[in-house]
Formats: C-alpha cells, sequence, structure tokens
C-alpha cells in the first residue's frame, strides 16, 4: 500500500476556476497521509463550481443514485490504462462498493488519443439514447486493441453497439446525425478546465462534498482506501 505525505490543497485547480476551487483538496495516492480521514473530517466540502465541472455532461450514474459517494472517472476508450483499471479494478469497485449502495460511478468522456476516441464517445451517447450506456461501454472497452489501430472505427463500433443488445438500427441514424459531438467536446473541455492531462483519471466525491483525486489505473486497494476514509466525512 501507498502511504502518502501530504492532503494538497487546491490540487485539481485550473487557472480559469482557481480561486473557486482554492478551498477544496486532491488526494494523490502516492502522498496521501494515514490519518488522512482524521484530516478529511475537517476539510472543506468543494464549492458548486467543481462538483459543476465533475458531473455535467456526465453519463447516467452506476449504482444507486442516493449513493454517498460518487467515484467520477474521466476516460479515453482508446486508452490504454483506461483499460487497465476497466480489466484489473473497475470489477472490484462495483462488487464491493457500487452493489452494496456505498458508491456510484459517474463516466465523462476525455476524448484526447484520437478521432476514434471521439467517435467512439458519439457512439456511448447514442447508446444512453437507449438506455444503454454501461452495456456499450462494457463492449467497447472489452474490444480494446491499441491507440489508434483502428479497432474503434466506426464500422467496428456498429459490431459492438449490436453486442452490446443495442437497437442497431437507431444507433447507427443517432451517429450519422452526430447529434451528441458537442456533449462529448463539452465533457473533454471540462476535463481540461479541472487541470488534467491524460487518463484515466479519477475523482471521489465524499457524502459532504469534498472532492479528492486519483491519478491513473490504480488498483483496486488505492479505491478501497479512499473509500474507506471518506464514508464518513
Amino acid at each position: 500500500m501507498l502511504v502518502s505525505r501530504t492532503v494538497m490543497i487546491g490540487g485539481i485547480a485550473a487557472a480559469a476556476v482557481c480561486a473557486a476551487i482554492a478551498a477544496s483538496f486532491a488526494l494523490n495516492p502516492q502522498e496521501a497521509p494515514e490519518d488522512a480521514g482524521t484530516q478529511l473530517s475537517d476539510a472543506p466540502a468543494a464549492p458548486p463550481e467543481v462538483i459543476s465541472l465533475l458531473l455535467d455532461n456526465g453519463y447516467p450514474p452506476l449504482g444507486d443514485e442516493d449513493a454517498p459517494i460518487t467515484l467520477v472517472e474521466f476516460g479515453d476508450y482508446q486508452c490504454h490504462f483506461c483499460n487497465v483499471f476497466f480489466h484489473n479494478t473497475e470489477d472490484d469497485i462495483i462488487s464491493n462498493y457500487v452493489d452494496s449502495g456505498l458508491v456510484k460511478m459517474v463516466f465523462r468522456d476525455f476524448t484526447i488519443i484520437g478521432p476514434d476516441s471521439i467517435t467512439a464517445a458519439h457512439g456511448a451517447r447514442c447508446a444512453e439514447e437507449q438506455g444503454l450506456f454501461w452495456e456499450y461501454h462494457d463492449a467497447v472497452y472489452s474490444r480494446w486493441d491499441g491507440e489508434n489501430t483502428g479497432w474503434a472505427s466506426l464500422e467496428n463500433l456498429h459490431t459492438y453497439a449490436g453486442e452490446a443488445g443495442l437497437d442497431v438500427q437507431a444507433w447507427s441514424e443517432c451517429m450519422d446525425a452526430g447529434e451528441h459531438y458537442d456533449l462529448v467536446s463539452a465533457s473533454t473541455q471540462d476535463a481540461r478546465s479541472l487541470g488534467l492531462g491524460g487518463t484515466p483519471a479519477f475523482f471521489v466525491i465524499s457524502p459532504s462534498g469534498v472532492v479528492l483525486k486519483i491519478q491513473g489505473a490504480q488498483p483496486f486497494e488505492v479505491f478501497e482506501r479512499v473509500f474507506e476514509e471518506t464514508r464518513g466525512t
């Protein structure tokens, strides 16, 4: 288990919202103190501007909408380490924390790798129209095959949409209409406004609104520790 030295004030601040975010906290799991739970009990809640940047333009949550803790992931379907998280960590979070009602998961698009990333994200919006976002999300990540190698082409995404149980004709019409690209772009801009430069990046919102950051495809034990430290705050 990685042990930390400090909790950083203003660690998620971006220049455009620095003043608003200055009172919030970000937690780097590689530097988190052993008594983080104690310190977090006195930490201020993030201002509404931060919560808006974290949750606006997101997909419907996985889990109980009333879960006290929210885990926000900014990801790119072509991202190698996003795929590592999907295969190595996500199922453990779901079985241990989402299914129990303690955590809900929100996915956000941060399309930074290539054009196919944007197409895949738009496909997720079209899947959302049918209430099958998470099924599409899982189907696409299950077919991951590198960055900018063509596996996430529009033609291949049609196949994955079918595997996810979507009405492929309706999904195709949605893709042709292209009405959701603005939402994909807005989500990516939100990530940049939060100061993110890579994927995956995670934010944990505690019951009291304290925001903690986890960067990269950390193992389940890191998420477990953060959830346990924040569940009573």
